[in-house]
């Protein structure tokens, strides 16, 4: 599948089924992470993998709306990003996040990104309930997560119908 078709199949799910991710798609998952560039190659990012029911329920309750798919996926891949190794902490989780979701795709395996950054649970940070609940120092920020399983609710792929041109401005 060539790079543009795997962007336009990329869709977020949020309903799993109940199966286990393989190591080797997991490991193929994380290696994407890897492979993000990031600012200056400072590699600031590190990656939480959580699969315990009782974790995944706590997370899922991280922010006030949009965290309770996390409940029914199989495993949640957490960025946590070294705000004193980069400023660009915001970026490079977001690169990361997005050739995670591109290789879950891949690997037909559903994905949705769960964001934490500027969302709050109960008037609380999100970040910071995050950290409590996974015992991450606060120098480590938290752009978010992203959910994994299998999933038979992937919406259709994109279409070239879907593309707003509008948005593209040549300047001459």
């Amino acid at each position: 599948m060539s790079l543009i078709d795997l962007m336009f199949k990329r869709r977020s799910t949020r309903k799993f089924r109940d199966e286990d991710i393989s190591k080797d798609d997991l490991d193929l998952i994380l290696h994407s992470a890897l492979l993000a560039p990031t600012s200056m190659n400072r590699k600031p990012c590190n990656f939480m993998v959580v699969e315990r029911k009782e974790t995944l329920k706590e997370l899922s309750e991280c922010k006030d709306m949009g965290a309770g798919l996390i409940a029914g996926a199989n495993k949640v891949i957490v960025v946590i990003a070294d705000s004193m190794v980069a400023d660009t902490w915001i970026e490079d989780s977001s690169i990361a996040l997005t050739y995670m979701h591109l290789m879950a795709t891949e690997l037909d395996i559903g994905s949705c990104w769960v964001q934490t950054h500027l969302r709050s649970k109960d008037g609380k940070d999100s970040e910071e309930v995050v950290r409590d609940i996974l015992k991450i120092d606060s120098h480590y920020r938290i752009v978010g997560m992203l959910a994994l399983g299998y999933s038979d609710d992937i919406p259709q792929a994109h279409d070239e119908s879907d593309l707003d041109k509008s948005k593209i401005h040549f300047l001459v």
